[in-house]
């Protein structure tokens, strides 16, 4: 009986995290993160191509509000990447798009 599980315990073991199959996982799981980014990307654009005029003041909010919303959806992406199943699949470079959309629509909805 020692013998065979002895024999056993040498087999080699399957990880749960196989190499090959990453890819098709950081697919799946990279598509509710594009849909959160997507309308970051929209919402932070819009807000950089709006040029108000020295006076008015509602283009100025409206602005400020488009920056916040892409500030919410980026802070939403970047809850949903630092969840386990994310952080184990996907790669770091996944935190660095928050962090960046959020600096820029920060910035915009500073200097209006």
């Amino acid at each position: 009986m020692g013998a065979w599980r002895d024999a056993r315990l040498r087999l080699p073991r399957e990880d749960v995290d196989l190499p090959e199959d990453r890819g098709c996982l950081q697919w799946v799981l990279g598509v509710p993160l594009a849909l959160v980014y997507v309308p970051a990307v929209f919402f932070c654009y819009a807000a950089l191509e709006m040029q108000p005029d020295p006076y008015d003041y509602r283009v100025r909010e409206d602005i400020r509000f488009m920056a916040a919303i892409s500030l919410v959806f980026c802070l939403l992406g970047l809850l949903i990447t630092i969840t386990p199943v994310f952080r184990r699949t996907m790669g770091r470079w996944w935190f660095a798009v928050p962090f960046l959309l959020a600096t820029v629509a920060y910035f915009r909805a500073q200097t209006v």
